[in-house]
């Protein structure tokens, strides 16, 4: 039939069909059961009873199913048992050889999967994957037919789309990286299927070799042939001979071809248990042909070639024994025994190659465009393309950076690490010889206005700085130090992301833990450190703690050296007196940059280290509480008294002394918000927990001002500390100074306290003592009688949400309280009795208590409902804003009790049902 009627889709897939039925046996059986699965999954809700149907208890155990779906259930069990009766018979053990009329169907349904019509081929290949997961000692026989379909020239495309359809499978691809002879068959096929120039045919090529790269588990185990054969690396050597000739014909060929080649160039001279005994000229030839590939007019090309340099000469074999020795020593030349310096320092050493080369380079980085979306999807779209080639050198690169990045500058999108790594292990291998040949181009490079360029020279720069050999350390007083200097001074405010990630890379810490200090990094620090003249600009101050933040961030606090604490304890006494700068850039990098520091100053002494600078043995967490607190005071009396004189100035205006003081003290406060926030993004603020309870009363007191940025600042802060965990002791001074800030004179501040008292009670309601929630309720009992409607509403909202959850005691004191001071008012006011001092907020308060017991249970209706909210609505005739409060909460309970009220109006009585009418409806001029 495949003779005679190759051209009957019709016949064809009735056939495949019965090949299937024949082959797949089990199969038919595993369908319904999937499909009967899948419906069943889609109707369980409807077909079980909910876990609460008003007629059994709420917590019967077990689920009501009828007995039909019982049966139904046993079938599908039944079918399932059924369809795996035999299905791992040939999978457990590989000794049972296949029926002969097994393979016969095989190979039938190896040419359908071959076939011209592309729903043959789907089909037939469909049932040649389930066959071989059921018969994997097959998979072997197809090999050679499915490589042959798809790196032979002249073979139609229709073969190469039904070879890539089964090579792709899970199956198949474990055979090949278990398989030598199929690996090197499989490599040359795809590397041969240039010839295939349809669009069809080349997608399905890169989706094959993007889950050949996804698959990837190592080089398989090379079985050899000869008793006598000791090395058996002839295979593999082979193997790299046939690729290197397809390399050097591959001139006209698609530029993926070019790095699929070297993929798998490199993949076989990367050192692994089955190829230890490679040549190492063999080595050497592959790490200078990558080296030359970085002057490649290609740009996936060249970022390849990197990546591929990188990983040779991390993966030599001197490295280790090196390695350990820097383990022990702290740094080591490791020069003297490389084995890829004597063919690598010629070719560094030919004229205009490294202009060559770093010139390539600098066009290879992604910008993100803010100003041009579409500019930047299409950049996007075009590297998930490449992903599937160029994708997979991510997972061989250790990550960095190890510390987090919470400010934009810390990103450095456009900084490329892999970039740094190949310099710094050209470093390591060639010496001296690549720092005087990176010598001139860098000074160039540095002062070049092109971002990419720019880029460059910053991943240069931090790849040589983290090499720690001793050349770099002679270098740095030589020219090094000198080039990084004019590099951070002439960075732009486009490259300072990328410039500030070149200071963060040749700073991290090393070794597995990152605790192992670089060489240079002492000496990167001081030179950051170095004071600045007066006369430069406030862009200038802003630059240089930022990259002091970036700096310190990545250092270890358990690791630090003497030195580097001193440093840092001169930095914070530095930014302590710039606190009130006049550049509100400044102020947020000394703001930033103080967080980075007093972290790593606390974390250090916890570790033990030694403190030595007065101002921090003077504990300035004190000193900057007590300063925000008085410059706190100083800034509400500066704002009651213009507001008395009819003066409401900006914060902008300096007119008059007292002006001027004032501008200075809410700069203070806008630093001290700055670093606030920085702690508080950063994570760093659970080591500063005391400092951030000391400043909050100052920070809930000032988002209500005058000052636009101040307020904004301060709201930014508090957002942040919703969601901060504050452990014990310091948790009682919170609830101390909440209580505290609640009872201030300014009725913002009271609200704003209340507001953030709710998420705070939240958080830490199971970490309070009983003494301290008593206090907070007792606080929040006594503002619902508070002279500002605002203030008393939300006391109100607070309550209703302590009632959630909390302590049933307290609850029911409460909710009991509550309900006989509203019955006793309601008394006074049907016999008209003097109110004997009750003001209008204390009768509001009441029945403020009334509604926060009532909407604690949104959707529940508890057996006190009832009486509760009838007698809230008798109040409905109560002046304003006692009314608009019944109303309202009235309202809110018919909206969340809306669902099931044709079964709960059932636990209200008749009056009270009339009661709920007559307040719900509204009143007309006929009422």
């Amino acid at each position: 039939m495949l003779e005679h009627r190759a051209d009957n889709s019709v016949l064809l897939m009735l056939l495949v069909r019965i090949l299937d039925a024949l082959v797949n046996y089990g199969s038919l059986e595993y369908d319904e059961w999937s499909d009967h699965r899948h419906a069943w999954t889609m109707d369980s809700s409807a077909i079980k009873e909910p876990p609460s149907n008003f007629i059994t208890g709420h917590h019967a155990h077990g689920k009501r199913r009828p007995r039909w779906a019982l049966i139904d259930r046993s079938y599908m069990h039944n079918t399932w048992r059924a369809s795996q009766s035999s299905y791992h018979r040939f999978r457990i053990d590989s000794s049972i050889c296949p029926p002969e009329h097994i393979i016969l169907l095989m190979n039938d349904l190896l040419e359908l999967s071959l076939n011209d019509y592309e729903a043959v081929r789907h089909h037939a290949g469909k049932s040649l994957v389930k066959m071989l997961k059921r018969f994997p000692s097959l998979v072997k026989d197809c090999i050679p037919k499915l490589t042959t379909s798809l790196g032979t020239a002249g073979i139609p495309e229709n073969a190469a789309l039904g070879a890539c359809t089964v090579l792709r499978s899970r199956t198949v691809m474990r055979h090949i990286m278990k398989d030598w002879d199929a690996f090197s068959s499989f490599v040359l096929a795809i590397l041969g299927s240039s010839h295939q120039g349809s669009l069809r045919a080349q997608k399905a090529i890169n989706e094959l070799f993007l889950v050949f790269n996804i698959r990837y588990t190592g080089l398989p185990s090379i079985k050899y042939r000869f008793p006598g054969e000791a090395s058996g690396n002839s295979d593999c050597m082979n193997l790299i001979t046939q690729i290197r000739s397809l390399i050097s014909d591959m001139h006209s060929v698609n530029w993926r071809y070019n790095l699929m080649a070297h993929r798998m160039l490199l993949l076989l001279a990367l050192p692994s248990h089955n190829n230890f005994d490679l040549p190492s000229k063999t080595r050497e030839e592959i790490a200078c042909h990558f080296l030359l590939l970085l002057n490649s007019h290609l740009p996936p090309v060249r970022v390849l070639a990197a990546a591929s340099l990188v990983l040779l000469l991390q993966a030599s074999p001197n490295r280790k024994s090196v390695s350990d020795n820097m383990l022990h020593s702290g740094w080591s030349n490791v020069i003297a025994s490389s084995s890829f310096k004597g063919v690598l320092n010629p070719i560094i050493q030919e004229e205009g190659f490294i202009n060559d080369m770093l010139n390539g380079l600098s066009y290879d980085h992604v910008f993100p465009d803010a100003n041009n979306p579409n500019n930047q999807a299409l950049t996007m779209s075009q590297s998930i393309r490449d992903k599937s080639v160029n994708g997979w050198l991510e997972a061989f690169y250790a990550p960095w950076p190890r510390s987090r990045n919470w400010i934009d500058l810390l990103k450095g999108e456009a900084f490329v690490p892999g970039f740094a790594k190949l310099f710094k292990c050209l470093v390591k291998e060639c010496g001296e010889t690549v720092l005087q040949s990176l010598r001139s181009p860098l000074e160039e490079l540095v002062v070049k206005e092109e971002k990419g360029k720019q880029c460059l020279a910053s991943e240069v720069l931090a790849g040589v700085l983290h090499s720690d050999v001793s050349y770099v350390l002679e270098a740095w007083d030589n020219w090094l130090g000198a080039v990084l200097r004019t590099g951070l001074r002439t960075s732009t405010v486009e490259t300072a992301a990328e410039w500030a990630a070149c200071v963060r890379f040749a700073v991290t810490g090393k070794g597995r833990d990152g605790k192992t200090i670089p060489l240079l990094r002492q000496k990167v620090m001081d030179c950051l450190a170095e004071p600045l003249p007066s006369t430069v600009p406030t862009r200038m101050v802003a630059k240089r703690f930022d990259l002091l933040c970036v700096t310190l961030v990545e250092v270890s606090p358990s690791s630090m050296s003497t030195s580097e604490i001193n440093l840092q304890e001169k930095l914070l006494e530095e930014a302590l007196n710039c606190l009130d700068h006049s550049v509100a850039q400044v102020r947020e990098s000394v703001g930033t940059t103080l967080s980075v520091l007093s972290s790593n100053i606390r974390l250090s002494s916890s570790f033990g280290g030694q403190i030595s600078n007065p101002i921090t043995r003077l504990d300035w967490s004190a000193l900057l509480i007590e300063k925000a607190s008085s410059f706190t005071k100083k800034i509400h009396s500066a704002n009651q008294s213009t507001v008395i004189d009819g003066q409401l100035a900006s914060s902008d205006d300096n007119n008059g002394e007292g002006n001027s003081e004032q501008q200075e003290h809410i700069k203070w406060m806008e630093t001290v918000f700055y670093f606030l926030i920085s702690a508080l993004r950063s994570g760093r603020a659970s080591v500063l927990t005391d400092v951030v309870v000391g400043l909050l009363y100052p920070l809930i007191s000032l988002l209500e001002t005058s000052h636009k940025e101040l307020s904004t600042l301060a709201k930014k802060a508090l957002a942040l500390l919703k969601w901060q965990i504050i452990p014990q002791p310091h948790l009682s001074t919170s609830v101390t100074v909440l209580i505290s800030a609640s009872n201030d004179s300014g009725w913002h501040t009271r609200v704003a306290t209340l507001i953030f008292l709710q998420s705070f009670m939240y958080r830490h309601k199971f970490l309070l003592s009983s003494s301290e929630t008593e206090a907070v309720w007792n606080q929040m009992q006594k503002l619902l009688a508070d002279n500002q409607v605002e203030v008393r509403e939300q006391a109100a909202s607070v309550l209703s949400g302590l009632m959630r959850g909390s302590d049933d005691k307290l609850v029911k004191i409460f909710r009991e309280n509550s309900f006989k001071e509203a019955i006793l008012l309601q008394k006074r006011n049907k016999t008209r009795l003097p109110e004997n001092g009750l003001s209008l907020a204390a009768r509001h308060g009441v029945v403020l208590a009334l509604a926060s017991s009532i909407l604690s249970v949104p959707y529940d209706l508890p057996s006190w409902i009832p009486d509760t909210i009838t007698l809230l609505a008798h109040f409905i005739g109560e002046p304003s804003p006692i009314k608009s409060t019944v109303m309202k909460t009235i309202a809110e309970f018919r909206r969340t009790h809306a669902d099931m009220w044709a079964i709960q109006k059932d636990s209200f009585t008749e009056d009270q049902l009339e009661v709920l009418a007559d307040s719900s409806s509204s009143l007309s001029y006929f009422s």
